[in-house]
């Protein structure tokens, strides 16, 4: 069976079990990383050298790096779904799921980590606010390219949502000002009516 290591609270773990969701995948979680630990074994780093999560094993292949196992199950179990047949396509998720990590990381991670997991009197403040008014101008990148479509790449949700949806729930949650992004707001108001986003990415934040 499928197995997947990580907790549910990580963003990268979320992208992963939102695409198995998706695709209706038999799999089995395991707690690791965080307060559940287990990074540190022998067996983890025979896996995952970088001692991170997620980590998968589906029947012996093994595989770390959330988009890359995101792609790995669109293009194993998603053909015609998540994973498009049209290579041109296919690019135009891949570039926003690169424009993931590339761009939005950075100033999400300083955001959310200033925000939730740093207590409030060790907060830097004008660097929290810096990243949100980045953050602000990135999401409106996005908001130009969803006008006129339902998703990443066209009418059909595809691979390329799952990054960018997971980073955008962070950042709907944050509180932070965002500028007004209707075709963003649009585009989220859809990801919200998926059960799978709302089981796996829509939690608390911590």
């Amino acid at each position: 069976m499928l197995r997947i290591w990580g907790r549910t609270n990580s963003i990268n773990v979320q992208k992963v079990m939102w695409t198995v969701a998706e695709l209706g995948l038999a799999h089995q979680r395991i707690d690791a990383g965080g307060r559940f630990g287990g990074l540190d074994s022998a067996e983890y780093g025979a896996m995952n050298p970088n001692r991170r999560v997620p980590t998968i094993d589906d029947g012996g292949v093994v595989l770390w790096e959330s988009n890359a196992c995101v792609r790995y199950f669109a293009a194993r179990y998603g053909a015609g779904s998540l994973w498009a047949e049209d290579p041109a396509e296919r690019a135009f998720a891949d570039r926003w799921m690169d424009w993931q990590v590339a761009s939005l990381l950075p100033d999400l991670g300083v955001a959310f980590w200033g925000l939730i997991r740093t207590p409030a009197a060790e907060r830097d403040d004008a660097a929290i606010a810096a990243a949100a008014g980045r953050l602000g101008g990135l999401f409106g990148i996005l908001d130009d390219a969803l006008a006129g479509q339902d998703f990443i790449t066209g009418s059909q949700f595809t691979m390329g949502d799952i990054p960018i949806g997971a980073a955008c729930y962070r950042y709907q949650e944050l509180p932070i000002e965002r500028p007004r992004l209707p075709n963003l707001e649009a585009w989220y108001e859809r990801l919200k009516r998926r059960a799978p986003f709302r089981e796996h990415v829509m939690i608390p934040l911590s």
